[in-house]
């Protein structure tokens, strides 16, 4: 069993985080001890990675809740379950495509300032300068 402090650490998620989605249900089976304090087993960590999942490609809490909930009734909700999960990765892919075209830019952008700090290039890039430009022009 694990307190949410070493559930924390283990999931990479902060303690608040893990509270707040205790609260709103998504560890429903989750248990405290003598001491009030939430329990987690190697079961409820499971959980907690399906949540951080849903979650992290921007899921809101209503609909991971009820995943979780559909969960709970089992086999008959496979269908709604496949389509929330079918639905998520669409968006998580979506969500790649458009850090992958970031990343591009970054690559692009690492390169132009290698070349500056080299001293190969000017920096046509920096707005400044050509506000500079443009000022004394004037």
């Amino acid at each position: 069993m694990y307190t949410i402090k070493e559930v924390a650490e283990k999931m990479d998620v902060s303690e608040h985080t893990l509270r707040f989605w205790a609260k709103s249900g998504f560890f429903p089976f989750v248990q405290r001890n003598q001491n009030n304090i939430r329990m987690f087993s190697d079961k409820d960590l499971e959980w907690v990675k399906i949540v951080k999942c849903l979650r992290s490609v921007g899921t809101e809490n209503k609909a991971i809740k009820r995943y979780i909930d559909l969960c709970i009734i089992g086999d008959s909700t496979i269908l709604e379950r496949y389509e929330i999960i079918k639905s998520t990765k669409k968006k998580a892919l979506q969500q790649q495509e458009e850090l992958e075209k970031q990343l591009a830019l970054l690559d692009y952008k690492e390169k132009f300032y290698e070349n500056l700090v080299k001293g190969n290039l000017k920096d046509t890039w920096n707005p400044m300068n050509k506000f500079k430009k443009e000022t004394k022009a004037v």
